[in-house]
């Protein structure tokens, strides 16, 4: 583990180092305040530092403060390293936010016991923070495909709604079912269906662009989210995802599954008022009517009025 000495005194910041380098862990070094600050005001700053109290440019303190206030993550353990011994003195230093302090000339034993329980203390927050982004995760992610669930990817597309009136851009909406899906349940089982639904979704995430948004909608269909795009744009991108997924077959214990599917798309026009369950339905309709029409194709409906595109 990476500890951070702030000290000015090149005696102490010596005898830390080589005290923190027998304990095992690795000392980043800072000669006065006002380097220790930007050390973990930076990325990748360390866990755990110890801060002497008086020092040019910034004091132990100050830091405290600063880093306090900016109220980031992960959690830095803050040891404060002192020749103040008054218990008014050391309240100001935890007040100020240190989490513990050592008295200067520093007992060897007192400091590793001191840090281990800092370390402890930074490692439940890992901990937390681990555990906190698989809730995360469970909460905005299909636990079958990977893609965004259908809460999330609304979410998304009241989002780009939003910044399409606000920016003056439009949205491309994309709408599509995987064609004859229960046939795959029905032949080779719910298993290899779930294998047909994430590759599927791995050929979706392959062929749209990094801040695209692509969400399972419900059982075999997807809703896609296109921000920027207007009609063409978004009909282009349409005619890409359906050759992507029906490229080439899906390979289960020897048996290929041929896989095609129906798009319905729209766009909503910065100059217009369309809200997000017109749109879907807008590209529901489209669905729809590539269905009827064969399926394996795109349809565009830009104002209610599908219309095919040539394949």
């Amino acid at each position: 583990m990476r500890i951070l000495i702030a000290d000015d005194s090149l005696v102490s910041r010596h005898l830390l180092e080589a005290t923190l380098r027998k304990w095992g862990y690795q000392a980043v070094i800072a000669n006065d305040g006002a380097e220790a600050w930007r050390i973990l005001d930076g990325p990748d700053a360390p866990r755990i530092a110890i801060l002497d109290w008086m020092m040019p440019g910034l004091s132990g303190p100050e830091i405290c403060r600063k880093i306090r206030e900016k109220n980031g993550e992960p959690y830095i353990y803050i040891l404060l390293l002192t020749s103040r011994s008054l218990r008014e003195d050391l309240i100001e230093g935890l007040e100020a936010g240190a989490d513990d302090y050592v008295t200067k000339p520093f007992d060897n034993h007192e400091l590793n016991v001191r840090l281990r329980a800092g370390r402890r203390i930074v490692d439940l927050q890992a901990q937390l923070l681990t555990a906190r982004e698989a809730l995360r995760e469970q909460a905005t992610h299909d636990v079958l495909t990977g893609l965004w669930n259908r809460h999330a990817i609304f979410d998304i597309l009241h989002r780009e709604l939003a910044r399409t009136s606000r920016e003056q851009r439009p949205v491309g909406i994309i709408l599509l079912d995987l064609d004859h899906f229960k046939n795959v349940n029905d032949t080779h089982g719910h298993i290899a269906g779930d294998a047909v639904l994430r590759e599927a979704a791995q050929r979706m995430l392959a062929s749209v662009r990094p801040y695209d948004g692509v969400g399972r909608y419900g059982g075999e269909e997807f809703l896609i989210i296109l921000p920027g795009c207007d009609e063409a744009t978004t009909e282009a991108q349409a005619e890409r995802l359906r050759k992507a997924i029906g490229a080439e077959p899906v390979v289960l214990t020897g048996t290929q599954i041929h896989l095609t599917a129906s798009f319905g798309a729209t766009t909503a026009l910065p100059d217009t008022q369309s809200g997000a369950e017109q749109l879907i339905h807008a590209a529901d309709e489209a669905l729809y009517r590539a269905k009827a029409l064969g399926r394996d194709r795109v349809v565009f409906s830009p104002c209610g009025e599908p219309r095919a595109t040539s394949r």
